[in-house]
């Protein structure tokens, strides 16, 4: 039975997270600033304050970081580096036997700049603009650095955008996507036909074409498989001073993806030109054969539990 030090467990992905640990009979330590985790010890405090940190990580075995600020100028920088840094310092001082960083693909830029082959974990690291690509670059650099200086064994998720639920009716609406939050996230070119739409509430499914109008693909992972390679990579020697890109099992083609939608929700399409952003493809072939890592859900299935999702009665 390990002891587990998790930061970021009531994040998203932490909540997963805490149920993989469950299973597999662990002691969880989390770090707890605004929201309680029940049924594990809990330190309450922030994951700036380095002492709040090395309490909860003194007597872990493993420590796991999923702690993360999105594009809040205010909060990034203390969650994601000065957190990070807290973080490392106690795996280091603490010899704790992994540390598990939960990176992102936004750390590879992804489709904001051309990429003529899939990104492999030997890509070059390259944000995209805003303050949250920016913070997976400086994590995933960090925890590199502890590695070479101080032999902290590291092991980097780096994980494509993950959706649950309905996120991903979500991401294809148009009601909801012309100015997101998150660079990246919305759409490119709205014309003026579509803002007609907007104004009136009248819902497209769209599909988002580059500068000559031909269909973007993209990568992306559903939370379960993200977890099954967490599973995997916990406590696993082979996962050591390793990054695993972690994407579900292929690409998806905008066009295809958006009828199939269409199809199941009786919505229309409409094309989206979005000259500024560049067809990508996760390699996940080293998570494949070091972890066995077997992605099970593709496009099409997300699809379908997102449909279900949103069609359970609450």
């Amino acid at each position: 039975m390990s002891t587990v030090a998790i930061f970021g467990a009531s994040g998203k992905l932490g909540q997963h997270a805490l149920r993989v640990l469950e299973r597999r009979g662990c002691n969880v330590h989390a770090l707890v600033h605004r929201t309680p985790v029940a049924s594990h010890r809990s330190v309450v405090g922030d994951i700036s304050n380095a002492d709040a940190v090395d309490e909860v990580v003194r007597s872990a075995d493993i420590v796991v970081q999923m702690a993360t600020a999105k594009e809040d100028p205010s909060t990034f920088f203390d969650v994601s580096l000065r957190g990070t840094f807290n973080i490392l310092e106690a795996c280091r001082k603490h010899r704790v036997k992994q540390f598990i960083l939960f990176g992102g693909d936004a750390a590879l830029g992804i489709w904001f700049y051309p990429q003529p082959i899939p990104l492999d974990e030997n890509h070059p690291l390259a944000a995209y603009p805003g303050y949250y690509a920016f913070s997976k670059v400086m994590e995933e650099t960090m925890a590199g650095q502890y590695q070479i200086q101080y032999g902290v064994p590291v092991t980097v998720l780096r994980s494509s955008w993950v959706f649950e639920r309905d996120d991903l009716l979500n991401h294809f609406s148009l009601l909801k996507n012309v100015n997101p939050a998150e660079p990246g996230h919305g759409f490119g070119e709205i014309p003026n036909e579509v803002l007609t739409l907007l104004r009136t509430g009248e819902e497209r499914i769209p599909i988002l074409t580059d500068a000559h109008g031909t269909p973007l693909r993209r990568h992306i992972v559903q939370v379960d498989d993200v977890m099954q390679a967490f599973d995997k990579a916990l406590a696993n020697p082979s996962a050591l001073h390793q990054t695993f890109n972690i994407a579900g099992p292929s690409a998806f083609d905008y066009r295809i993806a958006a009828g199939y939608l269409s199809r199941q929700l009786g919505i229309p399409t409409v094309d989206l030109r979005c000259p500024d952003y560049h067809s990508f493809e996760i390699n996940i072939t080293r998570a494949r054969t070091v972890l066995g890592y077997a992605p099970e859900n593709d496009f099409f299935r997300m699809a379908d539990l997102a449909i279900a999702a949103r069609n359970q009665p609450i």
